[in-house]
């Protein structure tokens, strides 16, 4: 079914909250097989959005709304959907009794403008919303249908999976099942050289190359008329791209590659260390946002200056002085030292010009070198980024650490 994403509400124009439903809805509307064909934002004007409604329905048959079902006198969606698709609001007692429940529960008084939450159309499907005041609403006219959710996106979420998810599914004639491969090492324009038979050649599965930063992705899809079908041709296709890429890809579930990293550490009970510098702890606290990590993270250690890498790590000052913090030497004692201190299986360190000053043109900005102790065996590699950020080199270096890892660790 052909779909259009209506987000309503002025704030989002004018860019002070982040529009992230959007992209939660086409991703699930996608999986459902409903092909989403627009996104539209509009504001709280009732003219302008009735407008677009109309717009939108010429060639779409499925309209899902976010936003403007609140109170207050701005929040119009209800009015103009109903009104557009010619209904009328009609005061609807489940609704209204579950209204007056809800602000008795928050111990809150009910103004008499929250009254307005519930009046629906008189031909709607209510959609339950028990995150917050607001229900929302399914409205059908001659094969189109507009379905009106509230803006928050807990409400939002919460009321897709539970009321407008089964909804749908019970009038879908087919089903998209996709994989997102995740890979490392390879830039998404050789990954689509690596692929390009395949790709020109798609009709269904289809695949899709995408750059992240640091990294490339695929997204291998399949239109069928059940799950099984859709998921068998996606799976005969990912053995074909396992066959041209498969040593650079870490992970087919839509995982990252922390938490690629983080699972294996924990299934292998391989105990960690890290020792930063020009990335600050950022490594540390990216693999400290997995889930039962603490079972084998021992410590992280920001050693920035080259004094903190003398007193807590043991780095040589001859070392320092001779080579320079940003060098193999360094990192290769940063990581060492740490195994020294921290006794854990893998210590892995990272040295580097961050920029966007500071560099020069024997160590230019995004030079970094990364150190990796395990098994009683250091080993060391050069990485030169581009100079694009700070916030960037940062961010790769990261990445760098985490696949070093994980190639230590193996399947």
């Amino acid at each position: 079914m052909k779909t259009a994403i209506l987000s309503v509400g002025t704030e989002i124009l004018f860019g002070q909250i982040e529009n992230t439903n959007t992209s939660y809805l086409s991703r699930e509307l996608n999986t459902l097989g409903h092909d989403v064909m627009y996104h539209y934002t509009v504001g709280d004007n009732p003219d302008r959005l009735k407008d677009m409604i109309k717009l939108a329905f010429r060639d779409c048959d499925l309209i899902i709304t976010t936003g403007g079902l609140g109170p207050t006198e701005d929040d119009l969606t209800k009015e103009v959907a109903c009104e557009t698709l010619h209904d009328e609001l009609v005061l609807n007692d489940e609704a209204m009794k579950t209204l007056k429940l809800r602000f008795k529960e928050f111990r809150s008084n009910m103004t008499p403008n929250n009254i307005k939450q519930a009046y629906f159309p008189s031909r709607a499907k209510i959609l339950k919303n028990p995150q917050g005041t607001a229900p929302g609403f399914a409205l059908e006219e001659n094969g189109k249908t507009i379905i009106c959710m509230p803006g928050p996106p807990r409400e939002m979420k919460y009321m897709y999976q539970h009321e407008v998810k089964p909804y749908l599914e019970s009038r879908s004639d087919s089903v998209i099942f996709y994989k997102t491969i995740k890979t490392y090492g390879i830039g998404e324009s050789q990954l689509e050289t690596d692929l390009l038979d395949l790709i020109d050649a798609q009709d269904d599965p289809t695949l899709a190359t995408y750059a992240k930063e640091g990294e490339a992705q695929l997204r291998i899809a399949s239109k069928r008329k059940t799950k099984a079908e859709a998921e068998k041709a996606v799976d005969e296709m990912l053995a074909k791209v396992r066959e041209r890429i498969g040593k650079y890809i870490y992970s087919t579930d839509d995982e990252s590659l922390a938490e690629v990293v983080g699972k294996k550490l924990i299934e292998k009970d391989i105990t960690i260390s890290s020792a930063e510098s020009c990335t600050g702890g950022l490594f540390a606290k990216t693999l400290i946002d997995i889930p039962g990590i603490s079972q084998v993270f021992d410590r992280g250690l920001v050693t920035y200056s080259n004094t903190a890498k003398e007193q807590e790590l043991g780095v040589k000052h001859e070392t320092l002085e001779k080579f320079g913090a940003v060098s193999e030497e360094t990192a290769r004692e940063m990581s060492e030292g740490l195994a020294n201190v921290s006794g854990s299986d893998i210590c892995v360190s990272v040295t580097g010009v961050a920029g966007p000053d500071g560099g020069t043109e024997e160590k230019p900005v995004g030079l970094v070198y990364i150190g990796v102790t395990f098994e009683g065996k250091t080993k060391v590699i050069e990485r030169r980024f581009r100079n694009i950020s700070r916030a960037w080199i940062r961010n790769a270096s990261m990445l760098a650490m985490m696949a070093q890892v994980n190639s230590l660790l193996g399947e």
